[in-house]
């Protein structure tokens, strides 16, 4: 019997081998006194790349997470393949930049007020007088919406008439920056006291004008990817001398942008208005309600009440009673007294973004014609694929819920639809769910890019009239806005995952507001994951931690007292214990840990796994042929793979099968050795085994999402290095997701009222 609860350090470890298997790998060194870098979001600073330095001088990117080997997603984020065609990483920012120039051309087009969610703006003392007195409760929140709205950046919230979608235009190869122009941005970084490494980051992101817009306005620094406000002040202390003040406009600007961007990167996509002015306070701006004034009139953000009519007054919503036979809520007359609405403060680009989407579910819904599939629906192998084939021929949007044995049921969906005549896609997150639902099977990524799927018709969408996306808690807002803007009216979408998993690694949480908006049916499977491994995520999953039977060691725990034994005992694992017991070779053997930092994270465990499985001197960037690696070619989306060979051009990996040439100046910001990954990382892969390794310094990264995540990564086979004692069943009973600020629900709420999509007739 293993016990997850009952183990602790010091007792005998239930290894798969029956002995130790030989002497220890020498442990690779980690941070000294650092702890392991909680698994959340990309950008966190755990990463620990070369940072400014403490003295106010403007630094490198400090930031890193689980998006993969970088998370720096700043300038020239795209990646060249090989040869000749469109690499993988520039058709994506292809689809992205076209998305952006639609909606950008839709919002230059648009002026006026917005009836749900839109900008609210007028003189900028007057809205912040507005937002104050509505927060505090001392006028109703019609003064708040009394301010006439400008024409500067209204938010769409409809989407465009037939054709609106285009086919994306490659990107063009990614130009180098202007030598002068970095030449120019360089000396302006070394009178303030920066280092000479910003300058072609610098010049990237701020264009050609850079030199001139950082004597400008030093702040601007801040636009940088890792840079702090301690050292975008230290900068403008030393070119502004006496000028330089906390109370600087300039300042509050980019203060209240980088509070943005910096919730964004922990998923949220707006903030609360009173958070950001704590916020500013925390960063010594004398008066926070100034600070955000100006950052309005700058427009540097935008103000949101979502829930709120065009009178001021809350929005009197129907309320629910039960849901239909397919989980579509039922309308009641009164949903009696509502919550006060908060004031939210939003960047432009997920305004945009969770605006689009949400008018693209609303149009799905309303464009689907409900048909009769009961002859499918009755040859389906399982009650739930039955019950989700009839409710996707009654509805445009469906949701579906369930572990990894329920995916079987939106393939089944697919296969029934594609013998009924309909164009259909399967999609996954990754290369690696392909493999798992075999040939057909497309990325999401893959399919907005024209690199996999059925392709585009005449007029731009996706030549598809069914569309499946599994492992759907892993859709960004978006990455989600670009593909339901690629549907074409009339096409059915099922999004399906498991709930219980960590988000996106992206802002927004787009799978978990369509379910909390309830303006769809929600199927949830009823088939469990089998054995020991599935009993043991079932009751994680409803915050238990229970003892399983795992007669074939399907469940092994392994105590360690320290960090250094659990990085030993993680080797001893991978290499010999787990092949030779289980008879899962160490090449389908993952490893996951909390963070990247740390004496037992990816780091010291890719370095410790390295020496003992694929010793070299790693003469190619730091990689040697045979390495696992884990590649990033956007921030968010981690490919995993093995090196192959190295090139005058880069280094070629084969991720899942496919081939990858990944240029030599993109080698060290977008890989990392792949033996060890995050929770984050892991998210949407699976394998035959795995080994999660829980020092005594992560105790404060876990959660139930993180502890859900982690130990349903394996097929076959799970080890558990445990050294965090009762920190591990308090944080799958106590811990829940951290909490995401998003749009996305109170939208669907506003465009389709629950209980409008009701079932259609058998």
């Amino acid at each position: 019997m293993t016990a997850l609860p009952g183990a602790s350090p010091g007792t005998p470890a239930e290894d798969p081998a029956s002995e130790d298997s030989g002497p220890g790998t020498p442990v690779a060194a980690g941070e000294p006194g650092a702890g392991t870098a909680p698994d959340r979001v990309p950008g966190d600073a755990a990463d620990g790349e070369a940072g400014p330095s403490a003295d106010g001088g403007a630094g490198g990117d400090s930031s890193g997470g689980e998006a993969g080997p970088s998370a720096d997603g700043g300038a020239g984020g795209d990646s060249s393949g090989g040869g000749g065609g469109l690499s993988e990483a520039q058709a994506e920012l292809a689809a992205q930049r076209e998305l952006r120039s639609r909606i950008e051309k839709r919002k230059a087009e648009k002026a006026g007020p917005i009836a749900a969610g839109g900008k609210l703006s007028g003189t900028a003392a007057d809205l912040l007088a507005a937002v104050r007195a509505v927060e505090s409760g001392d006028k109703p929140s019609e003064a708040f919406f009394e301010t006439a709205a400008a024409p500067r950046t209204p938010a769409p919230t409809s989407v465009a008439g037939p054709g609106r979608p285009r086919v994306p235009t490659p990107e063009p190869a990614r130009r180098q920056v202007d030598p002068g122009t970095v030449t120019a941005v360089l000396e302006v970084l070394v009178s303030g006291g920066a280092p000479e490494g910003l300058a072609a980051r610098v010049a990237g992101v701020l264009g050609a004008q850079a030199a001139d817009a950082l004597r400008e306005d030093p702040w601007r620094l801040l636009a940088v990817p890792g840079v702090q406000p301690e050292q975008a002040d230290g900068f403008a202390r030393a070119l502004l001398g006496e000028e330089c003040r906390p109370d600087d406009g300039r300042r509050a600007t980019a203060l209240v942008t980088w509070l943005l961007e910096r919730a964004a990167l922990r998923g949220h996509t707006a903030m609360e208005a009173a958070a950001v002015r704590t916020a500013l306070a925390g960063r010594s701006v004398p008066d926070p309600d100034e600070a955000l004034q100006h950052a309005i009139a700058a427009g540097a953000v935008l103000v949101f009440q979502d829930g709120v009519d065009a009178a001021g007054e809350p929005e009197e919503a129907e309320g629910t009673e039960g849901p239909d036979e397919h989980g579509v809520p039922e309308p009641r007359e009164d949903s009696g007294p509502r919550e006060p609405v908060p004031v939210l403060l939003g960047l432009d680009r997920y305004a945009l973004a969770e605006e689009s989407l949400a008018d693209g579910l609303a149009r799905l819904v309303k464009t689907a014609q409900p048909a009769s599939w009961e002859d499918a629906a009755g040859a389906a192998g399982s009650p739930s694929a039955g019950e989700l084939i009839r409710a996707a021929a009654g509805h445009g949007l469906v949701a579906h819920t369930g572990g990894e044995a329920a995916r079987a049921e939106p393939a089944a969906l697919v296969e029934a639809a594609r013998a009924l005549g309909l164009r259909t896609v399967l999609a996954v997150h990754h290369e690696n769910g392909r493999r798992r639902l075999g040939a057909g099977t497309v990325t999401v990524q893959g399919l907005l890019s024209g690199t996999e799927g059925p392709g585009r018709d005449e007029d731009g969408t996706l030549a598809v009239d069914l569309l499946a996306v599994l492992d759907a808690p892993q859709l960004d807002v978006e990455t989600a806005a670009m593909l339901v803007e690629s549907l074409p009216d009339g096409c059915r979408l099922v999004l399906g995952g498991d709930p219980g998993v960590l988000w996106s690694a992206g802002a927004g949480r787009v799978f978990a507001d369509v379910l909390a908006a309830r303006v769809c049916p929600v199927v949830a499977s009823r088939t469990p994951d089998p054995g020991p491994l599935g009993e043991l995520v079932s009751g994680i999953g409803v915050g238990e931690l229970t003892r399983v039977e795992a007669p074939g060691k399907e469940v092994v725990i392994v105590p360690v007292r320290d960090a250094g034994e659990a990085v030993h005992r993680t080797v001893q694992l991978v290499a010999d214990s787990v092949p030779r017991a289980i008879g899962v070779p160490s090449g389908d053997t993952q490893v996951i840990t909390v963070g990247h930092g740390g004496s037992a994270g990816t780091r010291a465990l890719n370095a410790a796994l390295k020496e003992r499985l694929n010793p070299g001197p790693g003469r190619f960037g730091g990689f040697d042929p045979a390495d696992r690696v884990a590649y990033a070619p956007a921030p968010g989306r981690t490919l995993t793979g093995t090196v192959v060979s190295a090139e005058a051009e880069g280094l070629r990996v084969d991720c899942e099968g496919t081939g990858v040439l990944v240029p030599k100046d993109r080698v060290e910001s977008t890989l990392r050795h792949g033996w060890a990954l995050t929770a984050h990382q892991a998210a949407g892969m699976r394998w035959p085994a795995v080994v999660v390794v829980l020092p005594g310094d992560a105790a404060q990264g876990l959660s139930r999402p993180w502890v859900y995540t982690a130990f349903s990564r394996g097929e076959r086979h799970l080890s558990v290095v445990h050294g965090v004692e009762q920190a591990l069943p308090r944080a799958v009973a106590e811990i829940p997701s951290e909490d995401r600020t998003t749009r996305l629900c109170s939208l669907l709420q506003g465009l389709l009222a629950p209980g409008e999509a009701e079932a259609a007739p058998a």
